[in-house]
């Protein structure tokens, strides 16, 4: 008796063991890319189960998938037990059971698994789902940027304390924009100043302040007219600052975290954070998002003046639609206030990471020789960078998508 007992205990056990959850795994074919993967199997839209296959594989982003290679996919796999979803996986949340319910009904739809869940006692359960998603409300809980304006009536206002005391109430001019998400993502920051200004200057001048203070007054003009903006690289102690000479500091940061030390990483983080909010506003049926980068370059020429100039994406019309929009800006401006300076900005392609890994249309814009002492009027004198940031605007917005 004791050895029929002892016999049974071992089935139960290994059956037990035979149906515990495990990931999906598909083998890679060629074509085969880490977005188009996720997109196809319903997934790309959930930036944590984008961040759950790349950590189930132990891959980055912009690596490529092996062909015949095996991958993890963020989805579990449950025996069915015939009666609820809500059993099988252990929730309550009947909302949550009608969702995962109606993506195995939908995979099966597009031919993507062959048998219905109900029928092959199967059942798909995304990773986002469990880990992801509000059991109430389905919504992800990634966080939108608390710079996220809501459309408000014209002559009301909005108070984002990231602007400083003196420049956090913004007066909403009207909805032009309203409907349009704009990244706006200032170079370097934390421990990395980018390029300094330190043999001729009195006091070391960084990149990464100028940028900031200039991308914080494009995106006051911005929110001002009713597009969405996330500042993506924030300093909650600087705000908008009308000193010529910025204190350097390291204290920046991307989504609410420390900037990594190491530059690739740095890159990753934001354009990681940049992506996912692109997934969900384009859910919302946003249909123009832009992302822009603001630099300050520097040359080992000091003599060499250098007017601010544009890089696009190689592919994308957008984006070079948007960098022809700055630079013609900016040449009708010069052309106003500096009669017969003439204007030497220009628009050309450059393989540079934010570019090539950002969702949105993007630009990157280089302002400045910060070496160059004329050129370092563009960044010291306040006016001048309210002008740069005005002028980038009116440029943006001319581009309809």
């Amino acid at each position: 008796m004791r050895f029929v007992n002892t016999f049974i205990l071992i089935f139960i056990t290994s059956s037990l063991l035979a149906f515990e959850p495990y990931n999906f795994m598909i083998t890679a074919k060629k074509g085969d890319g880490i977005f188009s993967v996720l997109r196809k199997y319903k997934l790309l839209d959930h930036s944590c189960s984008k961040a759950r296959f790349l950590e189930l594989n132990n891959i980055q982003i912009t690596d490529h998938l092996q062909i015949g290679k095996e991958y993890k996919l963020p989805i579990k796999i449950y025996q069915y037990n015939g009666t609820s979803i809500r059993t099988t996986i252990g929730i309550e949340s009947w909302e949550q059971a009608v969702r995962i319910k109606k993506y195995n009904e939908l995979i099966h739809t597009k031919k993507i698994r062959k048998t219905n869940y109900a029928d092959s006692n199967i059942l798909w359960v995304p990773y986002h789902e469990l880990h992801c998603a509000d059991a109430k409300t389905g919504k992800e809980t990634v966080e939108i940027s608390a710079e996220k304006p809501k459309i408000i009536k014209k002559g009301k206002f909005k108070q984002v304390d990231l602007f400083g005391k003196d420049h956090k109430v913004v007066e909403i001019k009207d909805n032009s924009l309203a409907g349009e998400v704009y990244y706006l993502v200032s170079g370097h920051g934390g421990p990395d100043p980018g390029a300094m200004c330190t043999k001729e200057c009195s006091n070391h001048l960084c990149e990464d302040e100028y940028a900031y203070d200039i991308v914080l007054r494009l995106a006051r003009y911005l929110i001002s007219h009713g597009a969405t903006t996330h500042i993506v690289i924030q300093d909650k102690n600087d705000g908008i600052r009308s000193e010529a000479e910025l204190e350097c500091d390291t204290d920046e940061r991307c989504n609410g975290a420390k900037l990594p030390l190491n530059q690739k990483k740095r890159l990753r983080q934001r354009a990681s954070h940049i992506n996912s909010l692109y997934s969900k506003h384009k859910k919302q049926g946003a249909k123009k998002q832009v992302a822009i980068m603001i630099h300050v370059d520097s040359y080992g020429d000091a003599s060499k003046r250098q007017d601010a100039y544009f890089y696009h994406h190689k592919t994308s019309r957008t984006s070079k639609k948007l960098a022809v929009s700055l630079r013609n800006t900016f040449r009708e401006k010069y052309n106003m206030y500096q009669k017969g300076r003439g204007y030497k900005g220009f628009v050309k392609t450059r393989n540079l990471y934010m570019i090539n890994n950002t969702l949105p249309s993007s630009v990157y814009v280089e302002l400045a020789n910060i070496q160059n002492s004329d050129d370092r009027e563009r960044l010291v004198m306040a006016s001048n960078r309210e002008a740069l940031a005005k002028w980038m605007f009116e440029g943006l917005a001319k581009v309809k998508i």
